[in-house]
């Protein structure tokens, strides 16, 4: 699924929110290699329904050993010692020396020997864990990624010299210290290297399976079909501490949903969650929704966040006639697009962005391919639009209580009524300021 900067920002995926990044929210890597692998596999979604179930089959699969990985003792104290060995000079380490040579080394390097001991207890216990890990995971081969895994680490792991590999290096003699030493430095250190990066792999995975399993993240059903499908029960934004599910039902036959609702009623949160879900189904992952299907997109673009360009002179409403031209550019292809468009027409006056607004969605629905979520503030647009029957309409509806608002955040079948700028401005104080100026 192609998906571009723009559209990673305004889903808030990397980009810093008031409570964090939704990459940050769903970090349980237990390394810093761990991390980056998992923000590698969070940047580049899958493009095709059997490696998108491959994944989500390893993660399955990490669930159910879930007690085992989490007594895993490797941390990122561990990686982090052994990468501070290969990096940091020492003294030649002698290879097979005798006891007085060693005790010469350790005596006139007493600072190199004091680091290469300790980390030897480090690469001893990381080979030996992912020994463990390798005798865990062997029966689960029927899944491709695991498969890939056992594959690449068996040989690097089966190596005639790990026979002699002390369970615990924390009574290694003098001698010992320094064979191991030698080795890991001198003749394994590549191949080390690469059992770091296949750690990391494993480590991104098992922080998604325990997102999954701390958040209540569900899989999705995949549906292979040429037309798009977009069905989910209770998605929620991960962020909210207290989230309120919402729905959402869109086919080739109802492909566009014309959202309303009053400013802070709950639009442009439901949009980034449609946004995340899809996304992340197609990451591989599981998604914050009670159920979920859904065909495999060619693309998510987004017009959610747009700005003046002040170094090239281009004010808000030409930006967001430049994004509605790139999308149109990029959907009317055939493919199969998700199109998340929030807030039509800002940048200009009433008149004018209901013109435009009328003429975008007519020409959207068009795109029978393609799944269009739009909301606008334009609640006079809807009777122009309302021959179509392939667009919906719903809204967030927004009480009035003694000129307090209560925001349900529940998507409503309709259009929405409410008016409440004047009230807002009312309610803190502006209009009683400017009445006494």
């Amino acid at each position: 699924m192609h998906v571009d900067q723009i559209t990673l920002k305004d889903i808030g995926l990397f980009q810093q929110e008031e409570g964090g990044s939704i990459a940050e929210h769903i970090n349980f890597t237990r390394t810093s290699g761990g991390k980056i692998q998992l923000e590698k596999y969070l940047a580049h979604p899958l493009s095709s329904i059997s490696r998108i179930q491959e994944r989500q089959d390893a993660i399955l699969l990490f669930q159910q050993d879930y007690a085992f990985l989490e007594a895993m003792q490797i941390t990122n104290g561990t990686v982090f010692v052994m990468d501070k060995y290969f990096e940091t000079g020492v003294n030649y380490i002698p290879h097979h020396p005798g006891l007085l040579q060693a005790y010469w080394y350790q005596f006139w390097n007493q600072q190199d020997y004091a680091l290469l001991s300790y980390s030897v207890s480090h690469f001893t216990l990381f080979i030996q864990e992912l020994k463990k890990w390798m005798l865990q995971f062997e029966t689960k081969q029927s899944n491709p990624v695991i498969q890939q895994w056992i594959q690449k680490m068996q040989p690097l792991l089966s190596n005639v010299a790990f026979d002699s590999l002390p369970v615990d290096a924390k009574n290694n003699s003098m001698l010992q210290n320094i064979h191991w030493g030698h080795f890991f430095l001198y003749q394994y250190k590549t191949q080390t290297r690469l059992l770091l990066q296949y750690y990391y792999e494993i480590d991104a995975i098992y922080s998604m399976a325990t997102a999954m399993q701390n958040f209540h993240w569900v899989f999705p059903t995949w549906i292979a079909s040429n037309q798009p499908l977009i069905q989910m029960e209770a998605a929620r934004h991960p962020l909210l501490e207290h989230p309120i599910g919402n729905h959402l039902n869109l086919d080739s036959q109802q492909n566009l949903l014309f959202l309303t609702g009053a400013n802070m009623a709950g639009k442009s949160t439901y949009i980034k969650t449609i946004g995340l879900v899809v996304y992340f189904a197609h990451v591989g992952m599981g998604a914050p929704v009670s159920q979920m299907k859904l065909t495999l997109m060619d693309g998510l673009i987004s017009n959610l966040t747009i700005a003046d360009n002040i170094t090239k002179g281009e004010s808000y409403f030409f930006n967001e006639v430049q994004r509605i031209k790139n999308t149109v550019e990029k959907i009317k292809d055939g493919k199969k697009y998700c199109v998340l468009i929030d807030e039509l027409f800002k940048g200009t006056n009433i008149q004018d962005a209901m013109k435009c607004s009328i003429k975008v969605i007519e020409g959207l629905q068009k795109l029978r391919h393609s799944l269009i979520i739009l909301s606008t503030h334009l609640y006079e647009i809807s009777d122009a639009i309302s021959i179509h029957p392939n667009i919906q309409f719903s809204y967030f509806e927004t009480q009035i209580t003694q000129k307090e608002l209560v925001f349900h955040y529940q998507l409503k079948p309709g259009v929405s009524q409410d008016r409440i700028g004047y009230l807002i401005l009312e309610r803190e104080g502006v209009v009683d300021l400017l009445d006494h100026l």
